[in-house]
């Protein structure tokens, strides 16, 4: 018995003394995919330049596909620069195209969805977040700053512990400046199961339908004060 115990110790100490695991890398994205969209967006303001010190939303394809923001929100003006798939990287290498153009007086945001389902971590999104932050408050120290929360979704729901993480992660990022805001849709988009609710979105179970845009339109009207 002696003996057997001993061998276990060894290998124990063989083990302990290998190799330090090594952090995965960083999930890298080339933000050139884009380059055709951003075009298009630049061909559109040389038609019809849009009003300074509206509301800017901009992200990735649920803001994209918001195809009522508009009428959804009456009360404002706003602007809808979202570009499908992007992750918070890619807005911060198109900040000079998507968001410095258009003197906006508020900015909401929703990104992070594509970077989770790629596989970059909490950890990650904190840090592209942080850096976004920081350059538009370099530019206008004082505009608001609305961050909406990376949903949950039926065909993402292997992902809800890292989205729910990452939320959690720039929710007390935004608790430390009186400019940004954290809007909370992913609770209100589960069910008493703590799932998806099914009744949200479109086939896919990824992009919401007008019952999703509808709670998303409440939640953010909210938090707007509106």
């Amino acid at each position: 018995m002696k003996k057997v115990f001993s061998l276990i110790v060894i290998a124990l100490i063989i083990f302990n003394c290998g190799p330090a695991p090594t952090a995965a890398p960083e999930v890298m994205v080339d933000p050139l995919r884009f380059s055709s969209a951003i075009a298009d967006f630049k061909s559109a303001d040389s038609l019809n330049r849009p009003r300074p010190n509206s509301v800017l939303f901009v992200g990735s394809s649920s803001i994209r596909g918001w195809k009522t923001l508009a009428a959804d929100f009456p009360e404002l003006s706003v602007i809808n620069r979202g570009f499908g798939g992007s992750h918070m990287s890619d807005l911060i290498f198109y900040l000079e195209d998507l968001v410095f153009p258009y003197r906006p007086n508020a900015i909401v945001v929703y990104e992070g969805d594509n970077d989770i389902a790629s596989g970059k971590t909490p950890e990650n999104i904190l840090s592209d977040y942080n850096i976004f932050v920081s350059k538009v408050l370099e530019r206008w120290p004082k505009i608001p700053i609305f961050f909406i929360s990376i949903k949950p979704s039926l065909a993402r729901i292997d992902f809800l512990e890292s989205m729910a993480q990452a939320n959690a992660l720039i929710k007390a990022r935004t608790e430390e400046n009186n400019t940004l805001y954290y809007i909370d849709v992913f609770t209100p988009m589960l069910g008493e199961d703590g799932t998806p609710r099914k009744d949200i979105f479109g086939h896919d179970g990824l992009h919401m339908n007008e019952v999703g845009y509808a709670l998303w339109t409440k939640v953010i009207k909210e938090e707007l004060g509106l």
